[in-house]
């Protein structure tokens, strides 16, 4: 099992950070352009216990793949999970965090993820899915900047 964990400070505020994230549809803007992300199920715009939501990704070298969560362990305004029902990962757990801070608000991830393939997924982690994750996230930490730093109101 891996662990990647990113902390992130911005500006915005508790209610801010939680109007963007609880909306579903935002992930597509914090995504990768490459990946071409695409959300197929309709959702709405917030989130729920149990909401089930299928994507289309495709991952460089290894071609387009359904991926489908389900958003669970929703705490109203600080935390929540997305956890992979369907996808490529032998298991993905990404628990999402906003914590107040004195000038804006601290997000967390903690991602708990395997691939799959026993061996050759660990080698394929080590050549190829740490280094894609990590620039995923470097990704998402600018566009999240951009959208929840003096965060605009219509987030």
């Amino acid at each position: 099992m891996y662990i990647l964990e990113r902390q992130q400070r911005v500006t915005a505020s508790m209610e801010q950070a939680w109007a963007f994230l609880q909306n579903p549809a935002n992930l597509d803007r914090i995504t990768p352009t490459d990946l071409r992300f695409r959300i197929v199920t309709e959702v709405p715009e917030v989130m729920y216990n149990g909401l089930i939501v299928e994507y289309k990704i495709t991952i460089p070298l290894l071609g387009t793949h359904t991926w489908v969560t389900e958003i669970k362990h929703i705490r109203e305004g600080y935390s929540f999970v997305d956890e992979q029902r369907l996808g490529p990962y032998r298991f993905w757990y990404h628990y999402h965090e906003i914590r107040p801070e004195e000038e804006g608000v601290l997000l967390i991830d903690r991602v708990f993820y395997q691939p799959p393939f026993g061996l050759l997924g660990r080698l394929l982690h080590f050549l190829y899915i740490k280094k894609t994750l990590e620039r995923i996230f470097a990704y998402r930490r600018g566009r999240l900047e951009d959208y929840l730093s003096l965060a605009a109101p219509d987030c």
